[in-house]
C-alpha cells in the first residue's frame, strides 16, 4: 500500500460537521442529481466533491477571514488547481508534501527521496501560483 492510498483513505475518514455539509451543498452543485446515489461524486475534473471540501476546508482554515469570501476565493483556487493538474497527480504531490514534516526515518525517506522532493517543489508553487490568482493571501 503506498503512501498517497493511505493518505487518500484517510482523508476519506474525516469526521463530517455542520461545516462540511454546508461547504459540500456549496460546491457540489448538481452531484446529487448523480445517477448512482452510492457513487462518489465527481466533478468533470476528476476531483471527488469530498476531497474539494476537505481542500477548501483547510484553505479556509489556513487563511481566515470573512466566510463567505473565502469559500469562494479557495473554491476557485482549487479549480485553477484542477485546471493544472489531474487529481491523482494532485493526490501524491500534496501527500508528499504534507508527509515532509514527519519526524524521524519515515519522514527522511520522504525529504531525501528527490523524485519525491520534485513533486513536493511543484505543488508548492502552484499552490503559491492558485493563490495569488485567487487572491488568496498568505
Amino acid at each position: 500500500m503506498t503512501v498517497a492510498t493511505v493518505f487518500r483513505t484517510a482523508r476519506r475518514a474525516v469526521v463530517r460537521t455542520g461545516a462540511l455539509a454546508v461547504a459540500l451543498a456549496a460546491l457540489s452543485g448538481c452531484a446529487a442529481l448523480s445517477e448512482s446515489p452510492a457513487a462518489p461524486a465527481t466533478h468533470l475534473d476528476g476531483y471527488p466533491t469530498v476531497d474539494r471540501v476537505l481542500y477548501v476546508q483547510e484553505c479556509m482554515r489556513s487563511h481566515p477571514g470573512p466566510h463567505y469570501e473565502m469559500v469562494n476565493k479557495c473554491a476557485c483556487a482549487l479549480d485553477r488547481l484542477a485546471q493544472e493538474v489531474p487529481f491523482n497527480d494532485y493526490v501524491d504531490m500534496s501527500t508528499a508534501a504534507n508527509a515532509s514534516s514527519i519526524g524521524g526515518e519515515r519522514g527522511a525517506y520522504i525529504r531525501e527521496t528527490e523524485s519525491l522532493q520534485v513533486g513536493v517543489r511543484r505543488y508548492r508553487a502552484l499552490q503559491a501560483k492558485v493563490k495569488k490568482a485567487c487572491f488568496v493571501t498568505p
